[in-house]
């Protein structure tokens, strides 16, 4: 069965149910559902490579003694069971005391989810169609979770908000490679969503890693944060498909919910990734675990701020995406951008086109990459140009990798060596930008701006060209009469 046949047969099952309403419930249900098979094909491996391994479950919550019989329980008792055993049992782990690594991982992705279906007939239908076609155990159906994941993405991205918590692809490549994570850094990302940024990171450190030892190094060196249930499941789930066994790591939860001063030494890391929420306000109180100088309920704003601070002096780097009203903005977004200039090396902003998180939003983005521990002395700024032929970009015509090789050829390596001022690409010196009260919305001075002005202006001038005209004509046609009535 294909991919997409394999998601369609399940969510038109779903279809069915009173109790599943729209595509988000749908993609959560489907998620837990393989987050358990995926679970219990992992313990099967573990207890053959693990001596003594211990599940974490009760002998009748695993997924191989519910599920995987296809003439298991179903209808009321099926339904019965998850609802009131199922499901306790699995949310427990989050705080039980004594419980193992993968069972708190366990707890975590259900702490907060539902079974949305009301039908024991169906949700058994659901369970048989995951049990009859994958095997994650085995290499080709591993490849194929991969495919049933970006699948479930994709059809996230179609269920309405699913852009304040999703990076495309080719920007979360693009960081990454740029960054270069060397294998014992720490990296984090503190609003993680779907795991994007992080998957890539790993993706990126399998090629350094040799050794069991150097396994368990990769393992420890990926955090992750994200405070909303469907997405942070989608996270753990999708680590697990890409090699973090127990992605203890990843937190269900609000990374802006612990006071600033809280954080130490131990919390600081290497390198951050990441691309907070923006146009969002914090809820009440949330400002508060923030000096005064960063108070501000917008939510992008008191991100960069932990950012700032989480980084290690002298060694961190950090690459984030945000919005243009960063660049211009004021208030607590002048003391940021003052301390980045002063506390950090801002030595790059990457203004993005509009489109490349469309359909989810039209806002105009930026990536800005920065080193802590050095003053900034000049920032380079590189407009991203569209492809050849576009006006935009769409679901059906993304933004590609491969267009940030004009980047990459341009960057001048990890010291970013011999740069050239292009018709993409300026710089403008720190002490320009504290002139400009840093505002750091710089145009490209490449660019010819066309000003295409109010419309009512033009109106008012087009019919005053108008008028002049009917004038000429009427002044032409009376010498013309003149002339030939003295003829």
């Amino acid at each position: 069965m294909s991919i997409g046949t394999l998601i369609k047969t399940i969510q038109d099952i779903m279809r069915k149910d009173v109790g599943v309403d729209g595509d988000a419930q749908r993609i959560s249900q489907i998620v837990w559902l393989l987050f358990l098979k995926i679970f219990d094909d992992k313990e099967q491996e573990w207890q053959l490579t693990i001596p003594g391994y211990k599940s974490p479950l009760q002998s009748r919550f695993r997924w191989s003694n519910w599920a995987k019989d296809a003439e298991g329980i179903t209808g009321d008792e099926l339904i019965d069971f998850v609802n009131n055993d199922l499901f306790p049992s699995l949310k427990k782990l989050a705080t039980a005391a004594g419980v193992s690594a993968s069972g708190k991982v366990v707890g975590s992705v259900f702490e907060d989810a539902y079974n949305y279906m009301k039908s024991g007939t169906l949700l058994r239908q659901v369970i048989n169609t995951i049990q009859e076609d994958v095997d994650f155990n085995s290499s080709s159906d591993r490849h194929l979770f991969n495919e049933i994941y970006e699948k479930i993405l994709a059809d996230l991205q179609s269920a309405g908000n699913a852009g304040e918590y999703y990076t495309p692809r080719a920007v979360t490549q693009f960081m990454v490679d740029i960054l270069n994570p060397q294998l014992g850094e720490s990296v984090l990302d503190p609003a993680c969503g779907t795991g994007g940024f992080l998957t890539c990171t790993i993706e990126h450190l399998k090629t350094q890693v040799k050794t069991a030892a150097d396994r368990t190094t990769l393992q420890d060196s990926i955090h992750g944060v994200e405070k909303k249930p469907l997405p942070h499941m989608l996270a753990m789930t999708n680590l697990m498909l890409h090699g973090i066994d127990v992605p203890s790591n990843i937190r269900h939860d609000n990374t802006l919910s612990r006071p600033l001063k809280g954080y130490g030494p131990k919390d600081r890391v290497d390198i951050i990734l990441t691309n907070p929420p923006f146009g969002g306000m914090e809820e009440d109180g949330i400002e508060s675990n923030f000096p005064r100088k960063y108070q501000t309920r917008e939510t992008a704003d008191l991100f960069m701020a932990l950012i700032m601070h989480l980084l290690k002096h002298d060694t961190g780097r950090g690459a984030v995406v945000l919005p243009d009203g960063f660049l211009f903005g004021e208030g607590a977004k002048t003391t940021l951008k003052r301390e980045l200039l002063e506390e950090f090396n801002l030595h790059t902003i990457v203004r993005l086109p509009k489109g490349v998180f469309a359909p989810y939003t039209s806002i105009a983005t930026n990536v800005l990459f920065f080193e802590k521990g050095e003053r900034t002395k000049d920032v380079w700024f590189f407009e991203h140009p569209y492809p050849d032929g576009y006006k935009s970009y769409s679901r059906s015509k993304p933004l590609d990798i491969k267009e940030f090789d004009l980047e990459k050829a341009w960057w001048g390596g990890p010291i970013r060596k011999g740069r050239k001022i292009t018709g993409n690409a300026w710089k403008v010196s720190a002490a320009d930008i504290a002139a400009r009260n840093y505002n750091l919305d710089c145009k490209n001075p490449h660019v010819v701006e066309v000003n295409h002005r109010d419309p009512a202006e033009l109106m008012a001038e087009y019919q005053e060209i108008t008028r002049q005209l009917a004038e000429a004509q009427s002044a032409l046609k009376a010498e013309l009469m003149l002339a030939l009535g003295g003829l």
